[in-house]
């Protein structure tokens, strides 16, 4: 693959999200999104190289939307389904293959550590518990040392359990 191809592509897909989250969302959904757009462009096959950027974008706002409620009305932002697809000028059953594609390729679900909203990561009910000889446990009920280590591994990106025999 041609890597000024992909570069051209990427910044056409970026524009649009970069006017869309301008004009409907917030910067933190551009930043995420930008961040997912250059993490598609360094799989081995980049998968935005074909098809529309304009599905390309209105999929990759959709997959950021799912895994971070942002189609809950009781969530802010929020925006409709409806709304991405009428901006972008796609069908909704395109946008969600799309999304769902890009979901999987990155294997991205809610609470997601690298692709999460602030609000998302904070309002995160595993991130309070831990696994101890195999059991799940509060985060609280550990030794300030322990409660210390898992916050350090999970600002890493990481995990930890502990084993106590």
């Amino acid at each position: 693959m041609d890597k000024q191809k992909i570069e051209e592509k990427k910044q056409i897909i970026l524009d649009l999200v970069r006017e869309f989250c301008a004009k409907k969302l917030d910067e933190e959904y551009f930043e995420l999104a930008e961040r997912l757009t250059q993490k598609l462009g360094r799989k081995r096959n980049v998968p935005f190289i074909t098809g529309k950027s304009e599905i390309w974008a209105a999929g990759i706002i959709h997959a950021l939307g799912t895994i971070n409620f942002l189609f809950d009305k009781s969530f802010e932002p929020y925006i409709s389904i409806d709304d991405i697809n009428n901006y972008f000028g796609t069908s909704k059953s395109t946008t969600g293959n799309k999304s769902k594609q890009i979901r999987e390729l990155l294997k991205l679900d809610r609470w997601d550590n690298e692709f999460s909203t602030k609000k998302m990561q904070d309002s995160n009910p595993f991130a309070s518990l831990v696994m101890v000889d195999g059991l799940i446990v509060p985060l609280d009920t550990l030794p300030e040392q322990y409660q210390q280590a898992v916050r350090q591994a999970r600002a890493e990106g990481k995990d930890i359990s502990f084993t106590t025999r």
